[in-house]
């Protein structure tokens, strides 16, 4: 059995112990919630917001390949699709958000409401009902972009002209970044700035926005290193694609960084009472640590790393920096959502690492289980040629899985 032969079953055990895993979590993190209930919500929020930030991420450049068609994105084309393709699985797992709106969000209690002159201005936005409906909106737009993505890929295998798709894959990519856009911008001030909803932040949407790009390329970048040589995409060069990803996340690592720093800024200059104090329960209580910590992670080390190219080009040192990345980004989203709920003490709790593994295990085994369901070079674009493969796309149209 050859390493092409092989990659099947492995993916199958991967994907098997991934989602036996996952559960396992799942069931102890419901145990935990017979203890603490407020504390299993918050968490939950928090671990699905970054599951969801990478498959959102990777929605997102999904699309930019679309629109560019750049050598860079041929080898992860597949790899977008499928982590695209969970986004139905997220709209399942939003269900138990739901039933915690009450603990979670002030503005869903009503006796906060009727205690706070300016919750009362802002209920026409900020209520139960509206809330759901804005959701619903959210992951129509969110998996319906992913499924029409992935229904003209898989027609693009199998129709005589593929030509004609590309047209309709530029035009679906540009209105699709449109909509992610507004409804990214907006589901980020619904479920994690109206946590405190008497504070606000214009740039709150974009903080959320560049984290997904940062998330979502980062991640893509491991399972693209682990494959590289061992299935069809070893027909793209490797330090060629490697560098590519590499320059990319410099940018996305580079864009989250100015976007907070931005925020930061105005804010501090404005120094108003109403905007202060987010920032406040954020740098104090040993919270500052995690500041600390998330600028070398997320900017500091990745950004030093990736200006040398000799770096980049190496599949293990990128693998690394994306690992480091990847786990940034669950600090930075640890960051923005707890302190909303304890901002006098930093404080970790075993469900704060329980319900991220459990829903992590379920995610990758269902991206797992859309990764096998096309070949993992789409060399059927037309757009692919000489100048991206090692071989002519007619000596790889051979079946390679």
């Amino acid at each position: 059995m050859n390493e092409i032969d092989a990659l099947v079953p492995r993916l199958n055990r991967f994907q098997r112990w991934s989602l036996i895993g996952g559960i396992g979590a799942l069931i102890l993190s419901l145990a935990g919630a017979f203890f603490d209930l407020e504390r299993f919500f918050q968490t939950y929020l928090f671990g699905y917001l970054f599951w969801l930030q990478i498959a959102l991420g990777c929605l997102i450049f999904l699309m930019l390949h679309h629109l560019a068609g750049g050598r860079w994105s041929f080898a992860i084309r597949r790899l977008l699709e499928a982590a695209a393709m969970t986004l139905p699985l997220l709209a399942l797992l939003f269900a138990p958000i739901l039933f915690g709106l009450p603990i979670l969000y002030p503005w869903a209690r009503s006796e906060t409401v009727a205690a706070s002159e300016l919750l009362q201005h802002k209920s026409p936005y900020l209520n139960v009902p509206f809330f759901i409906g804005r959701a619903i909106v959210y992951f129509i737009v969110w998996a319906g972009s992913a499924y029409l993505l992935n229904r003209w890929s898989a027609q693009q295998d199998k129709i005589d002209n593929p030509a004609r798709l590309t047209r309709r894959f530029r035009i679906g990519s540009s209105l699709g970044l449109v909509f992610l856009g507004l409804t990214l911008t907006f589901a980020a001030i619904d479920w994690m700035m109206s946590l405190e909803p008497l504070w606000f932040s214009t740039m709150y949407g974009f903080i959320f926005v560049s984290g997904a790009l940062a998330a979502g390329l980062a991640f893509i970048i491991i399972p693209a290193s682990i494959l590289a040589y061992r299935s069809s995409l070893a027909e793209i060069p490797a330090n060629r694609l490697f560098n590519d990803l590499g320059n990319f996340l410099l940018a996305a690592v580079m864009f989250w960084a100015y976007i907070a720093i931005s925020q930061y800024l105005i804010i501090w200059s404005g120094n108003l009472p109403e905007e202060i104090p987010w920032y406040i329960h954020r740098s104090e209580g040993g919270w500052q640590w995690v500041v600390i910590v998330l600028t070398v992670s997320h900017f500091l080390i990745p950004f030093l790393l990736l200006l040398s190219r000799s770096v980049k080009r190496k599949a293990a040192v990128l693998t690394a920096i994306a690992g480091l990345v990847v786990l940034a980004r669950l600090v930075d989203l640890f960051w923005l959502v707890k302190p909303a709920f304890n901002p006098s003490q930093f404080s970790v709790h075993w469900l704060d690492l329980v319900i991220p593994f459990g829903l992590g295990g379920v995610w990758i085994a269902v991206f797992i289980w859309q990764l096998k369901t096309k070949p993992l070079l789409a060399v059927y674009d037309p757009r692919i040629g000489p100048e991206v493969l090692k071989h002519g796309p007619e000596e790889v149209r051979g079946g390679l899985y």
